[in-house]
């Protein structure tokens, strides 16, 4: 059976302010998942040594993988990416919309891969949506448009999921819900699983949503020392099948 991990790893740095990518590569390797997609990596940035972090944590990992870079500051970059042991191809990484004349909003993307999970070709979107309720209505909007889970390319079995800064209460969240089933509903987990703050994980703002031909068999958040330590988030974990 598939298994995808979702992960906002904070640039690799612990909530002991200690930065550590083997600690986060350690977090993942032990739920053994197909399908890897992270928020908040850095590449090149001289406050994380200038380390790549998608490429070292794909290296230890032994997956294949494909970063977005959201923000770029001359050689530096800090972005998404989606990491796999399955055959893929990339599909589309880009830019969402965001709002002008508002000091501090950081540049928000999106990264679809396409999977093949048994034979079945499998979309992955993956993003992580700005903090301010106005621009993550619009990032909504581009991803149900056209250009993302609209696209006539994104048919079939698909997966949209990362860090959407969105409870299930807001007007974001809902409209993405109304288009796909959001996995910890399907499964009527009641209390939800939450993953932000690791240390006392009280919110859930870390989303895994489905398409009609994927059944979700389970959902977890991993509560290690490790993955207490390691990241601000938790870890989501999301095990499934596809639909004949």
């Amino acid at each position: 059976m598939p298994r995808l991990l979702t992960y906002n790893v904070h640039r690799c740095v612990g909530v002991d302010r200690r930065l550590d990518v083997d600690r986060i590569a350690g977090v993942i390797a032990e739920y053994e998942p197909d399908i890897v997609c992270l928020q908040e990596l850095d590449v090149g940035r001289a406050r994380t040594g200038m380390v790549d972090q998608a490429s070292a944590i794909a290296e230890q990992l032994a997956m294949t993988y494909h970063f977005h870079a959201a923000m770029t500051v001359e050689a530096e970059e800090y972005g998404d990416a989606i990491l796999t042991l399955r055959p893929e191809r990339l599909v589309k990484s880009g830019a969402l919309p965001t709002l002008r004349g508002i000091p501090g909003l950081e540049p928000r993307g999106a990264l679809w891969a396409a999977i093949d999970i048994d034979g079945v070709e499998l979309n992955v979107i993956t993003t992580h949506l700005g903090l301010v309720p106005r621009e993550q209505r619009l990032q909504v909007a581009a991803l149900l448009g056209e250009g993302w889970l609209g696209h006539p390319a994104c048919v079939g079995p698909t997966l949209l999921t990362g860090d959407f800064n969105a409870t299930s209460i807001t007007r974001p969240y809902q409209a993405l819900a109304r288009r796909l089933s959001d996995c910890q509903r399907e499964l009527g987990l009641k209390p939800s699983i939450k993953t932000f703050p690791s240390s006392f994980p009280a919110i859930r703002i870390d989303h895994c949503f489905t398409s009609p031909e994927i059944v979700v068999t389970k959902v977890a958040a991993p509560f290690s020392p490790l993955a207490r330590m390691a990241s601000d988030h938790l870890p989501l974990v999301v095990d499934f099948e596809i639909r004949a």
